[in-house]
């Protein structure tokens, strides 16, 4: 396919999306199987433009002054893939398959408009509602932090400890511009790609298949690392889903010690057993029963909550979640958290700690859920993110907003990372 039935089957998508507002990835899949003569460089490509889209969704209509599929699908390729309004027209001309090109009065819109020009919540690229959220979490560098979470993502992969080194694991990457990460110490990063580009499939290498590593961005690799599992312990994954934090919990500590991962919705367990074995994780047992947990209460050196969330912090890799995301959502995230950490909190014996972490940025599930379990538990205090941070990452101050007290956060524009929180606190003696 040429670039202008790429586009024309982008725009298809996207409106697919928006009348049943349904996942990209479902409505990607679909067009697939009902398109089965377009190759896998297609279907990429055509991805690729749809999460464009969604990314800049904002951006696109600005420039177009239309929320049309059509009008995020241009604006997607002018935003993102290097193109001029004259250069798009001429790669449409003479393509059956193409939609219509830009029309004059859409070019002499595009003449008369600069995106530095247009309003804040425009380039930031977020809906109206998640502006305050923003400014409270970020103040004045709110449009770099949410235009960060606009932007296509990296690839990033955990190095099993278990198993192989971050050099060896490299060693047999060169083919894929795979370096090391920036602030993981098992990490490794795959660059965004650009244009119709693709990542490779990484679960088809070799080294993939031995267990020498697993896909895990940066920022979930440096709160599972600030978790200070250690070997010996006794850990409990209270929402454990499909394992990456338990797995990378259970390379700390070297197979000594018990990692319990459990989560209230089994099915999302159902990943985490194949995971372990290609992994060789032998000090993690998996529960699937709540009544399983009643001798673990009160005797856990680290209980750790990946608490349920909007996902906000992801927003570079599940644009689409940004546009279904709602304020109702939101208040029934915020209080599955408050109930979740209350009831984790009874697992860590005195002197244990009780970790919680989000993929979100917004401070109601993150700083305030923290303030307001320490305002009604005298029992616990927190662990000194200051330090802690400083004893893992040296020299790296800089790269996330440290609260001494409520905790970590990392981003996009900062960190380099999706969007995370992480907070430690201690159960007194």
């Amino acid at each position: 396919m040429r670039l202008g039935g790429r586009l024309a089957a982008a725009i298809e998508v996207l409106e697919d999306i928006t009348r049943r507002r349904r996942p990209a990835a479902d409505a990607l899949k679909d067009w697939g199987l009902s398109h089965r003569f377009a190759g896998s460089g297609d279907r990429a490509a055509i991805g690729n433009i749809v999460y464009d889209a969604l990314r800049r969704k904002r951006s696109a209509g600005w420039l177009l002054d239309s929320d049309s599929s059509r009008a995020l699908g241009f604006g997607a390729l002018l935003l993102e893939w290097n193109q001029t309004p004259e250069g798009l027209n001429a790669a449409l001309e003479g393509d059956r398959f193409a939609p219509p090109p830009l029309s004059d009065e859409e070019m002499q819109r595009l003449a008369s408009r600069k995106l530095a020009d247009a309003p804040d919540e425009i380039r930031a690229d977020v809906p109206e509602w998640c502006v305050p959220l923003l400014q409270k979490a970020y103040g004045d560098e709110w449009v770099a932090e949410a235009a960060g979470l606009a932007a296509r993502p990296p690839l990033d992969l955990r190095v099993n400890t278990l198993k192989a080194e971050r050099e060896k694991v490299l060693s047999e990457l060169t083919d894929i511009q795979a370096a090391p990460a920036v602030l993981a110490p098992n990490g490794i990063r795959i660059p965004p790609i650009d244009g119709s580009g693709r990542h490779p499939n990484v679960q088809a290498e070799p080294a993939f298949q031995k267990g020498w590593f697993e896909v895990q961005d940066e920022g979930s690799q440096v709160v599972a690392a600030l978790a200070d599992a250690k070997p010996g312990m006794q850990v409990l994954d209270y929402c454990a889903g499909a394992g990456g934090k338990t797995l990378a919990m259970s390379a700390a500590m070297e197979n000594r010690g018990q990692v319990f991962a459990y989560d209230s919705e089994k099915a999302r367990l159902a990943p985490i057993f194949d995971r372990l074995r290609r992994a060789d994780s032998r000090n993690v047992q998996v529960v699937a029963k709540p009544q399983e947990l009643n001798p673990l209460r009160g005797q856990m050196d680290l209980v750790l909550v990946d608490a349920p969330c909007t996902g906000s912090g992801t927003w570079r890799r599940r644009p689409d979640a940004k546009w279904r995301l709602s304020e109702k959502q939101l208040g029934v995230r915020t209080n599955e958290q408050k109930a979740i950490l209350d009831a984790a909190s009874a697992y860590v014996k005195p002197g244990g700690r009780l970790v919680y972490i989000t993929c979100s940025v917004f401070p109601a599930e993150n700083a305030e859920q923290i303030e307001g379990f320490l305002a009604s538990r005298q029992d616990f205090e927190p662990a000194g993110h200051t330090r802690l941070w400083s004893e893992h990452f040296p020299g790296q101050e800089a790269a996330a907003r440290i609260d001494d007290r409520l905790g970590i956060s990392l981003s996009a524009a900062k960190t380099g990372t999706d969007g995370f929180y992480f907070a430690s606190l201690v159960r007194s003696g």
